[in-house]
C-alpha cells in the first residue's frame, strides 16, 4: 500500500523536517520504529556544546536532578529539565526547553521545544510538538494490552491507515494542551491547537 502523502509531520509540528532533515517523507510511526538508529546518528553530529558519553548527549545547560535514569540513546537540548526519578528510556529526544516532571516514563518519543510533561505522566512511541502542555498523570497509551489482533491503525481526515506495528502513540501538534489524568489511546492524531479535556479518554477508532 502506498504511504497515505497526507499524513506531513510538518503540517503538525511547524519546521519539524528541518529538525529531522534526514527523516522527509516517513511516516511518524515509521519514525518512532527506527528512533534509535536515527538519534545513533544525530549525536554523531552534536556540536561541543553537548556531553557525550555511551550514547547520552546532554547540553551542558540542561539541569537533571536525583535519581534520573537514562538509557541510551538520549539526547537532551539546551535549557531541558529533567525532574527527580524520570526514567527515559528506548530513544529519547528532548528539543529545547523540554520540561520532564518528576516520576514521568518517556519512552521512544520526540518531544519538541517548549513542551512540559508536568509530573507522573507516560508517554510511548509518540512525536509530541512545540509548546504542548501535559496535565498531571495524563498518559499516551502505545499498545493495545486488551486486544487479540494488537495492530495500530490511525485515523486521519476520515481515512483509516494501517502502521504494521504493535507500537505506536501519538502524533501531537503544537500548541496542544493534555488535561490531567486523561488517557490518548495507541494511534492518536492530534491537530495543533487541540485541547483534551481532564479525564477525557481520546479512542478516535472507538
Amino acid at each position: 500500500m502506498d504511504k497515505p502523502q497526507s499524513i506531513s509531520i510538518d503540517n503538525f509540528i511547524k519546521q519539524f523536517s528541518s529538525t529531522f532533515s534526514g527523516q522527509t517523507g516517513l511516516l511518524p510511526w515509521e519514525i518512532t520504529g527506527n528512533l534509535t538508529a536515527i538519534l545513533d546518528n544525530l549525536i554523531l553530529q552534536l556540536d561541543t556544546d553537548f556531553e557525550v558519553r555511551d550514547g547520552i548527549a546532554i547540553h551542558k545547560t540542561a539541569i537533571i536532578e536525583h535519581g534520573v535514569i537514562l538509557k541510551a540513546p538520549v539526547i537532551i537540548g539546551e535549557n531541558c529539565f529533567i525532574g527527580a526519578n524520570a526514567y527515559l528510556r528506548g530513544g529519547i529526544c528532548l528539543d529545547k526547553s523540554v520540561r520532564i516532571g518528576p516520576g514521568c516514563e518517556i519512552k521512544t518519543s520526540i518531544i519538541c521545544s517548549d513542551s512540559s510533561i508536568a509530573h507522573f505522566n507516560f508517554i510511548g512511541d509518540s512525536i509530541i510538538g512545540r509548546n504542548v502542555n501535559f496535565e498531571a498523570g495524563s498518559i499516551i497509551a502505545n499498545h493495545y494490552n486488551e486486544r487479540a489482533d494488537k495492530k495500530i491503525s490511525v485515523l486521519y481526515k476520515s481515512i483509516i491507515i494501517e502502521t504494521h506495528t504493535d507500537k505506536f502513540g501519538s502524533l501531537i501538534g503544537d500548541n496542544s494542551r493534555i488535561g490531567a489524568n486523561a488517557v490518548l489511546s495507541p494511534g492518536t492524531i492530534l491537530e495543533a491547537n487541540t485541547i483534551v479535556n481532564r479525564l477525557e479518554l481520546i479512542d478516535q477508532l472507538k
